[in-house]
């Protein structure tokens, strides 16, 4: 999902707002080496994390407080969708490409650099193998994708982008988390709950710092819509983790990418307006919310998902509309104010309290570990 930091209606194009987005493009292109590091450094800990045999998975094993592995791939996944709202912008500032259309082109651009990235690697096994045993998942949860995407920015053209982030956002971790408690039969814990209130808390904050006052046409409508986002985030995310757990996370992300794209293009062509662009910055903006925003950030979503729970996830997900609080602040003088700093804290902290301790025994001996994993060996959930 990818908060813009700005309601939808269309931006006057003043002398002003063009410097500024001059300036604010030129910013941005010096994040790209950043954020290639970034890519090659997560996706190596996602290669680390499927080995068998891998150094970190031994470091898991041992320490009785191990690093949370699956809450800094879902950490960074928020980071990264946090920066398409200025991209976002910077497409509408070049071009009169649709938000559908732009959704369209992010999901095929992702699945075409994911398939090639599959027969680079040689993963094509791995990818024949979920088609086999999984297709049918697989492709809901890219069609999930597609419309919970759909859905919150039809949510923010009709209600405004605070309203929708809080309650789209904010409704995936409550869902999830009473999910959580109905499938293991007992009530969340304290610090569960605590967790769940500063991640909302924050949110809230964060979102009345980045939005403003604004609002949409249609209030109520945009709040169904809003609703039925975060309930959709929530499925599809519930869906994705058992996926996940038993089949490689460059597969299922190739898979239910692909299955977005063939969703969402003919809804781009249902729509209408403008397919095309050539523009060069809004051709390589879109390059970036394909490669990065969804193809990076689902990737490590997938894989932290094979050893974190869907409600810490999503929790840690959060980091995205912080993150574009950060962005807007930086590249456009928005001010974020005390109360935005404060749900950024609050964000941050549920964060880090998102993950999970859980004791793994292996036979006399019983270790903690970061999340629940599949496999044979017995788990047993510390007290929260």
């Amino acid at each position: 999902m990818v908060q813009p930091s700005k309601p939808l209606s269309r931006v006057s194009s003043s002398a002003h707002r063009s410097r500024r987005w001059v300036v604010s493009t030129r910013r941005c292109s010096h994040l790209l080496p950043v954020t290639g590091t970034i890519l090659a450094l997560s996706w190596l800990k996602v290669q680390n994390c499927d080995a068998g045999h891998s150094p970190l998975r031994s470091a898991i094993v041992s320490s009785r407080r191990p690093l949370p592995i699956g809450i800094v791939q879902v950490a960074i996944a928020g980071i990264l969708w946090g920066t398409g709202g200025i991209t976002l912008e910077v497409i509408r500032d070049h071009s009169s490409l649709s938000f559908v259309t732009v959704s369209g082109y992010r999901m095929l651009i992702a699945a075409g650099v994911l398939i090639g990235a599959v027969v680079v690697l040689r993963r094509g096994a791995e990818l024949r193998a979920l088609l086999r045993t999984s297709p049918g998942p697989a492709c809901l949860v890219g069609i999930g994708t597609g419309a919970y995407q759909a859905l919150y920015f039809g949510a923010v053209v009709e209600v405004g982008v605070t309203v929708a982030t809080v309650v789209s956002l904010g409704l995936a971790p409550v869902l999830l988390t009473a999910a959580e408690a109905l499938h293991h039969r007992r009530h969340p814990g304290v610090r569960r709950l605590l967790v769940l209130a500063a991640a909302l808390a924050g949110l809230v904050l964060v979102s009345g710092a980045a939005g403003g006052a604004d609002t949409g046409p249609h209030p109520w409508l945009g709040v169904a819509l809003a609703v039925a986002s975060g309930a959709t985030y929530a499925a599809t995310t519930a869906l994705g983790r058992p996926v996940s757990q038993r089949t490689d996370p460059l597969a299922l992300t190739t898979v239910a990418t692909t299955a977005g794209a063939f969703a969402l293009v003919p809804a781009a062509l249902i729509v209408g307006g403008p397919l095309t662009t050539s523009d060069p910055v809004a051709l390589g903006a879109l390059a970036y919310l394909g490669v990065m925003t969804m193809a990076l950030a689902y990737g490590l979503l997938y894989a932290g998902l094979r050893t974190t729970s869907s409600s810490a996830a999503v929790i840690a997900s959060l980091l995205e509309p912080v993150t574009a609080a950060v962005v807007a602040a930086i590249f456009l003088d928005e001010r974020v104010g005390a109360l935005g700093i404060l749900g950024i804290v609050l964000v941050l902290a549920a964060v880090a309290g998102a993950s999970e301790r859980r004791t793994r025994t292996f036979g006399p001996t019983s270790v903690e570990i970061g999340a629940e994993s599949s496999g044979t060996t017995d788990v047993r959930e510390s007290p929260d």
